[in-house]
């Protein structure tokens, strides 16, 4: 009885404290402008920046080539989702100033129309599907999604929708007026031709605390018996978990059914974080930035390329270091990912000139 009562007020707490946005588009004329900034943001590199961009080495990028090289050239656009629960979304707010502190650029988590720097895991995965085409579109770079608890679901949600799993196309969605266009095709800004917005691969997507009891809410049954499962729509996908998890690990965290795995050639990490850490404060990272010994040892750190792995942090720092494992091991994936997409633009476009 004490086991249900639990999960009726998990449930009521999913459904009536939900972290969400009343989304209200521009009006055409502002929206085409905004449109107009983003595509002209610049990916034409001088032939010594280029240089600099493919001279990085992807597996080890160090804080010094982030404020030197990366932060002086777009970055792809990141997705954060957060979670159901008010007011877990300014946690993941607090992982937007995180990355923005150690180099990121602003506007490429900040949306453009809104100001806003999350969605909500009750918004339509079809939805934000569509509007990460439109983003790869206009911008050159496909995005990064990164989500937490619910928003952990939601990410895979995404990944199974360009996949074509779970439907057969997808509508483009501008997230200047939040309207879905007429089309279910982009131009591919590489190859410069029509492509679907389903079979869109991304780089990298990653979750935290995705399962446990939320899998009982009415928006995640259809994840049921797919969760886990990562599919090619993405080229890399980590999966964070933690013990004595009730409402984002299954079986409180424990045993291999917490393990996301790959169903074609995804590279899928699991890593699992320190059981002291709490389930909805884990993107709360902000204050890591008060510490520059911290700051440079969330650039140094490199993940066990492992199938599992399970860090422990054995270093005293000089300031709070809460999440500071789970925030090293995104801000890695990100930092490496951002190199990559900028090489994959340098190369293909040196292709086209030799053609």
């Amino acid at each position: 009885m004490r086991f249900h009562s639990l999960l009726f007020l998990c449930i009521t707490a999913g459904l009536a404290g939900c972290a969400t946005y009343h989304r209200v588009g521009l009006d055409t004329g502002k929206a085409d402008q905004i449109e107009k900034t983003l595509e002209t943001a610049g990916l034409h590199f001088s032939p010594e920046m280029e240089e600099k961009i493919l001279a990085i080495d992807p597996e080890h990028v160090s804080g010094e080539q982030v404020s030197s090289i990366l932060s002086q050239v777009p970055a792809p656009r990141i997705i954060n989702i957060h979670g159901g629960i008010y007011p877990v979304h300014r946690r993941m707010i607090s992982f937007s100033e995180f990355l923005v502190g150690m180099g990121y650029p602003r506007k490429r988590i900040q949306n453009p129309g809104d100001g806003t720097y999350t969605f909500s895991c009750y918004e339509s995965s079809e939805m934000i599907s569509g509007m990460i085409a439109w983003y790869y579109e206009k911008e050159g770079l496909r995005p990064m999604i990164v989500g937490h608890s619910q928003g952990a679901m939601q990410a895979v949600k995404i990944l199974d929708a360009l996949a074509g799993h779970t439907v057969k196309r997808l509508a483009v969605w501008n997230p200047l007026t939040w309207e879905k266009e007429k089309r279910y095709e982009i131009t591919d800004p590489l190859a410069g031709t029509n492509r679907p917005v389903v079979g869109l691969k991304l780089p990298y997507v990653t979750g935290m605390g995705g399962g446990g009891l939320t899998r009982m809410l009415p928006n995640q049954w259809d994840m049921a018996f797919r969760l886990r499962t990562i599919p090619d729509s993405t080229e890399e996908f980590t999966g964070f978990y933690k013990g004595m998890d009730l409402l984002g690990g299954d079986f409180l965290g424990y045993g291999p059914a917490n393990r996301y795995k790959a169903s074609g050639t995804a590279h899928v990490r699991n890593v699992r974080l320190p059981t002291q850490y709490k389930h909805g404060e884990v993107p709360d990272t902000e204050h890591l930035l008060r510490s520059q010994q911290i700051k440079d040892w969330v650039n140094n750190y490199k993940p066990l390329d492992a199938f599992e792995s399970e860090p422990h942090l054995d270093v005293t720092f000089d300031s709070d270091s809460r999440n500071i494992l789970w925030a090293a091991d995104v801000w890695y994936s990100i930092k490496k990912h951002w190199t990559l997409e900028l090489q994959r633009v340098i190369r293909a476009r040196r292709a086209l000139r030799h053609e």
